[in-house]
């Protein structure tokens, strides 16, 4: 076991005083060493993994990364949590199996998925990673090694399935693995014109594809507002599908931090007007390779220095169904209105609300944003607060940084209420916290 002092942080690169102890035993460090927070690959971009500052000491859990059983006939996995998605993939794709639900990056841990109860691109018909997982083993804040399902503590894993790692440290992940035919995705992807046309079109493609995901610019106003790129996908069958392996995009590293000027309004409008038009013809469909289709950004490692030194943070929210189609327009509006530019503004449609006492979808449209931090940024969140609480939605904890507690209590308050009854039963003197949750629950 090693110390690592540092500060810590998230994705978004603001961070806070801390620091790291690892181990390939999880179950041996003891919840009352002062650990507040376990983390994995540092990949939620807020502070939902980064330890309070009373007790600034995180589990780092890569080094416990074993496959530890794997079923070929039924594709039941359990694997430490540490493991992470690259490895699984690198391991499994080649052999015809992938994870049911995948986010869009793979350098995350399988319990940081369980933590933040993933969704991906298909979310309207597989749910999120939690409606796959049958077990759970976790050092709850007494110590003890507990198993949960939804058959044993039950309410154990309802609350730790999303809860953002503060019922426990996740020790071992079960779930089911989705055979696939191919390791290639047929792709499809359409330009759409306007916000408008662009919500009624991926909620068509829910019926048709399995993988749905749309770009669309949050910064272009009038008829062009939230124009953007539908994709959408299936795994190919093995007689359509390339006979040679999918080619792996070369890794870089972004070597340098941006200028704090670099990613404004001018050059965001100028990327976007770019990716917008380059889209030819309005339709195009092909094979592309997994890497490409679910992780796009991979191939680009540290591309979080592209907001510079200070940072940013994501904002994503869900829309639900009953606010209307033109929600999404209402969103953008308010973006537009703050000057809130951003290259990276995604929408994917969700299906279902997750059994995760604090999970985050419900049945809607999700938009995600990057917003470079700014001395106003606190004060543009409030504003984005205000508008999904009026439309009814909420947002997402995994990525959230500036949400206060008033505001999250008022998206989410009877879930909430529920948590804290799960916390209270299972960690009363709450010895799991993090940063994130002593600014949205308290001590």
């Amino acid at each position: 076991m090693a110390d690592k002092e540092s500060t810590l942080a998230g994705w978004g690169r603001h961070a806070v005083e801390g620091r790291e102890v690892r181990s390939e035993n999880l179950e041996t460090l003891s919840a009352t060493e002062g650990v507040s927070i376990a983390r994995g690959l540092g990949r939620s971009y807020g502070d939902s993994s980064l330890p309070n500052a009373d007790r600034p000491l995180a589990i780092n859990t890569t080094l416990a990364d074993r496959i530890l059983s794997f079923d070929t006939s039924s594709g039941l996995m359990r694997a430490e949590a540490g493991l992470s998605l690259s490895e699984l993939n690198r391991v499994f794709i080649p052999r015809g199996w992938f994870v049911p639900v995948s986010p869009g990056t793979k350098f995350v841990t399988l319990g940081g998925m369980v933590a933040a109860d993933v969704h991906g691109k298909n979310q309207h018909v597989a749910g999120n990673i939690g409606d796959h997982v049958t077990e759970l083993s976790m050092r709850v804040a007494s110590d003890e090694i507990v198993t949960c399902s939804q058959i044993e503590n039950k309410r154990l894993f309802e609350g730790t399935v999303g809860g953002i790692g503060l019922t426990g440290h996740i020790l071992e992940v079960e779930f089911h693995m989705k055979r696939i035919p191919s390791p290639w995705i047929y792709q499809e992807t359409t330009r759409i014109d306007d916000i408008d046309a662009f919500q009624h079109a991926l909620e068509e493609a829910a019926t048709k594809w399995p993988y749905t995901v749309g770009w669309i610019d949050c910064v272009s106003g009038g008829k062009n507002m939230g124009r953007g790129i539908l994709m959408c996908g299936r795994w190919a069958e093995k007689d359509e599908a390339p006979r040679k392996d999918p080619f792996t995009l070369p890794r870089m590293k972004l070597p340098f931090d941006f200028p704090g000027w670099a990613l404004g309004p001018l050059s965001v409008r100028a990327f976007n007007e770019l990716y917008f038009r380059r889209h030819v013809p309005r339709v195009k469909r092909g094979f592309v390779s997994p890497e490409t289709f679910y992780y796009p950004l991979d191939f680009m490692l540290e591309w979080n220095r592209m907001y510079g030194r200070r940072g940013f943070t994501q904002y994503q929210c869900v829309l639900p169904r009953s606010a209307g189609h033109g929600s999404s327009r209402r969103l953008l509006t308010e973006l537009s209105k703050h000057g809130a530019a951003s290259f990276l503004c995604v929408i994917k449609d969700f299906g279902r609300q997750s059994f995760g006492t604090l999970s985050f979808p419900k049945p809607g449209v999700t938009i995600a944003l990057d917003i470079p931090i700014r001395a106003h940024t606190p004060e543009l969140v409030s504003k984005l607060n205000e508008l999904v609480l009026n439309e009814g939605g909420r947002i997402y904890l995994a990525k959230d940084s500036f949400t206060t507690a008033e505001h999250y209590r008022a998206m989410d308050g009877e879930r909430v209420a529920r948590f804290t009854d799960i916390r209270d039963e299972w960690d009363p003197e709450r010895r799991f916290s993090s940063a994130q949750s002593m600014r949205l629950f308290g001590s």
